[in-house]
């Protein structure tokens, strides 16, 4: 950042007094432009004992699969963006039903809202970055081939829940290199 968004002036970026981090900081006008992680949030959509999966279209990971999801937007609840996500990606409506991952990557300032969800049928479809929707078996998903480890940890944790008969929400921070 090298302009204030408030005032146009130059910022700089420096330790506040009484704050933590460091942070950019406009001389003129005194305001402290705060970053923060993004929020992604997505759904595991579920029928039966199956759970929909998308083959990304877009990069990065273009061709993998991946639990449909994406930022939140301004004004949205995380569980409207993570409907809005699943009928952006796979042209159906879902009915959200509860947190099941919370996973952070604090290298890419990232936060990860992964909610099970119940559709209503299997109209679905693939949308513009999706190359293809799939409904999978626990023994039918092409593991090596999961685009991300938020979608490989929410995925593995509802396995094991389901097997053991619970249903908790559950806790991870991906700490490898980027």
């Amino acid at each position: 950042m090298k302009f204030c968004s408030n005032c146009g002036h130059t910022v700089s970026f420096k330790d506040i007094e009484s704050d933590t981090h460091p942070r950019f900081f406009c001389e003129e006008c005194k305001t402290i432009h705060y970053q923060n992680p993004n929020m992604v949030v997505g759904c595991l959509p579920i029928w039966e004992d199956k759970i929909m999966l998308c083959r990304r279209a877009i990069e990065p990971r273009k061709g993998f699969w991946n639990l449909p999801g994406g930022y939140l937007e301004n004004g949205e609840t995380v569980e409207e963006g993570a409907a809005r996500e699943v009928r952006e990606e796979a042209g159906i409506c879902v009915e959200v039903r509860s947190l099941h991952t919370v996973f952070s990557i604090p290298k890419i300032n990232q936060v990860y809202l992964h909610f099970l969800a119940a559709m209503p049928d299997l109209n679905y479809a693939a949308g513009v970055e999706s190359l293809e929707v799939e409904m999978f078996t626990e023994t039918d998903i092409p593991w090596k081939e999961i685009a991300f480890s938020s979608s490989t940890f929410s995925l593995e944790k509802y396995f094991s829940d389901r097997k053991n008969g619970r249903r908790q929400v559950h806790l991870g921070t991906y700490t490898h290199p980027i």
